[in-house]
């Protein structure tokens, strides 16, 4: 089913942190049966990443946050304990300089995303609420991470704006169910227009992605 999500404004303007709670009550209203990602990308020691893991949550309400596990798999915990929560583990991204590190070879040859992958799936989905975070910019990247997880989700940045090539993210990425994904297209959504009509070219920009993607499943 789709997912939402939703990138934090801390940044943005004075207002920002105000703004993303109306638009999280506004989501939870009048989409409540459509999950809702915080894209926050946190990662940090077990006492702030609890308070992180209770902003996102509980303040918030969201359904699901992305996370950096470049600190360690103790920085996850305070995520992981939330059994009805998604935690969302950045694996390879997909950013030009993602591979500067997240290539790296380790551990006797494995890339360090490769190391990632299988730590998500063998150590930190104990009751099955995890999922990573693989650019559609990497597909060769994207079906080594899917052969290594198994059926696991995957949440897909890069199609759009990034140049990711939506046939090329389902033949790497699906399961053999043709699931298994959550392909996440930002600005050639949010910017599809610039006028008034804003959300309605933003909302045909969506529907052309959900209808292409149903016809490579």
């Amino acid at each position: 089913r789709p997912a939402l999500l939703v990138h934090l404004l801390a940044g943005a303007g004075q207002d920002a942190l105000g703004a993303l709670r109306q638009t999280m009550a506004y989501l939870r209203y009048h989409c409540p049966q459509i999950p809702v990602i915080l894209d926050v990308k946190r990662g940090d020691i077990g006492p702030t990443a609890d308070m992180y893991a209770l902003e996102a949550f509980e303040h918030y309400e969201a359904d699901a946050l992305t996370v950096n596990p470049y600190m360690g798999g103790d920085t996850l915990q305070p995520f992981l304990r939330y059994a009805d929560k998604g935690v969302v583990v950045l694996c390879r991204t997909s950013n030009p300089g993602s591979g500067d590190f997240q290539n790296l070879q380790v551990d006797g040859g494995k890339r360090l995303f490769e190391l990632v992958a299988e730590k998500a799936a063998r150590e930190w989905n104990g009751i099955g609420n995890v999922s990573l975070v693989v650019g559609a910019t990497y597909p060769e990247e994207l079906a080594r991470v899917r052969q290594i997880v198994g059926d696991m989700p995957l949440l897909v940045p890069g199609v759009g704006a990034q140049g990711g090539d939506v046939e090329t993210v389902l033949r790497n990425g699906r399961t053999a169910e043709g699931a298994g994904l959550v392909i996440n297209a930002s600005r050639s959504i949010l910017y599809a227009g610039r006028g008034t009509d804003f959300a309605e070219a933003a909302g045909r920009a969506a529907k052309e992605l959900r209808d292409e993607i149903n016809r490579y499943r």
